[in-house]
């Protein structure tokens, strides 16, 4: 179980400034004018033996001890106006002598006398998200903590500070409860894929802790993982749970995740150290942070790329995949620049048989077309393939033609003056390559 905040159920001098023994004979008081502040009522326990009892049950300092004496009041005075404070007391001895069935137990009963009681609603929800965390029936307990979470964010919204706490104090309680809060709502909302509203609840707890990883973990999945990704933000809150989680078994796998998303959107690793040190300093992306996004060229650019400058014997050189693209996506101007070297030029190649006749075979050369099964050559034989030699569909063959026309899209290109190459050829045959394409 991980380790339950303070704050959220130990209460120090909360009872003894809290009370008040009724006075024997109520004084007369003055009257406020509208304008005046009213005075917050302290609680006052009339009957001596009940104050007794309360006070001799705070006092205690062995929880098992304070356990009984505050049991014993409960049962004795069930309605004592002392009774929320009481179970505050009781849940927060409790949780010193680690009984969490207990604790749970006296968090709800605390809340059926006082339903917008922070430390309660805080308690519950802190436990209902470890345990989804930790795989027990998680879809049931993760529900179960975001309704304590709503519950206990309205209750925010109206909290009043109780008797005998200090400004300082209340301000504390409201802040790492809204954290609470916060968080397991966002992490409801990001296991229903509702990102935005992941977002603005993950984003509020880690405003109020930057370094909480419970919290920026999730908050970086709830830009990464939405439809589609906010990178910027998305990598700068991966790359601070990278920093958070250092030294814990899970900080390979959440830097491997980061840099990988990384790359995904900028196209290298580069910078991405400068992403990490940034989000080591700064508790959230500070002004003006971006990351620029790699655009990649698009086919036609790459076309360009490939015969840019290249001479004729480099054009020779280029694959069949190679060519495929410049004729299918170039400009007219890269097109005649690959068309005019290989045009009537007899070739030899390998590729897959996708249909054959015997006077014209379909052919699959680059790999893309090979996968897809989609004939990329048609070449026409100078003679009539004897039937012990017919390509079966599926087998690779080697084979020698010379293009004659091709059409861009979907490419096919013509070749005729075709021959089975059965023996070794003192000519290599083209390699099969992919087709490049934009990322």
């Amino acid at each position: 179980m991980r380790t339950i905040p303070v704050a959220l159920v130990l209460i120090a001098g909360l009872a003894m400034p809290s009370i008040r023994m009724a006075q024997a004979q109520a004084q007369p008081a003055a009257q406020p004018s509208p304008a005046a502040a009213q005075p917050q009522q302290k609680k006052e326990i009339k009957d001596p033996a009940e104050y007794n009892a309360y006070v001799g049950a705070v006092q205690q300092t062995d929880p098992k001890a304070k356990i009984s004496a505050l049991e014993a009041f409960l049962v004795q005075y069930p309605n004592s106006v002392m009774k929320p404070d009481a179970l505050e007391l009781l849940m927060g001895a409790y949780q010193q002598t680690g009984d969490q069935t207990k604790m749970v137990d006296t968090a709800q009963r605390l809340l059926t006398v006082d339903p917008n009681n922070l430390r309660a609603l805080a308690l519950l929800t802190y436990l209902k998200r470890a345990a989804a965390e930790a795989g027990q029936n998680a879809q049931q307990n993760l529900n179960d903590a975001s309704q304590y979470a709503n519950r206990g964010l309205e209750a925010l919204k109206t909290a009043t500070k109780p008797d005998g706490m200090s400004d300082a104090d209340f301000e504390k309680l409201k802040n790492e409860t809204a954290v609470i809060f916060n968080g397991a709502a966002g992490m409801a909302a990001l296991q229903n894929k509702d990102y935005k509203t992941a977002q603005l609840d993950l984003k509020a707890a880690v405003q109020a802790n930057a370094s909480d990883l419970r919290n920026v973990y999730p908050l970086a999945l709830a830009y990464l993982t939405q439809t589609p990704p906010d990178y910027p933000d998305g990598l700068f809150y991966i790359a601070k749970a990278d920093d958070l989680a250092a030294g814990s078994a899970g900080q390979a796998q959440i830097d491997a995740y980061g840099k990988a998303q990384y790359v995904k959107y900028h196209g290298s690793d580069q910078g991405w150290t400068d992403v990490l040190a940034a989000a080591k300093t700064d508790p959230a992306p500070p002004a003006g942070f971006t990351i620029t996004q790699y655009v990649p060229p698009t086919p036609t650019q790459q076309a360009h790329d490939l015969v840019n400058g290249k001479t004729t014997d480099d054009i020779k050189k280029l694959s069949f995949a190679d060519w495929e693209l410049v004729l299918s996506a170039g400009t007219p101007e890269d097109q005649d620049k690959v068309w005019s070297v290989i045009k009537g030029v007899p070739l030899q190649m390998e590729g897959q048989v996708i249909s054959a006749t015997d006077t014209q075979v379909q052919i699959a050369e680059s790999e893309d077309d090979i996968a897809q099964k989609r004939a990329d050559i048609i070449i026409t034989m100078s003679g009539t393939i004897p039937a012990r030699l017919m390509p079966k569909e599926g087998a690779p063959l080697d084979f020698e033609g010379t293009p004659s026309s091709y059409t861009p899209s979907p490419f096919v290109m013509n070749m005729d003056k075709g021959a089975l190459l059965t023996q070794k050829s003192t000519t290599p045959k083209r390699p099969v390559h992919r087709r490049t394409t934009a990322q």
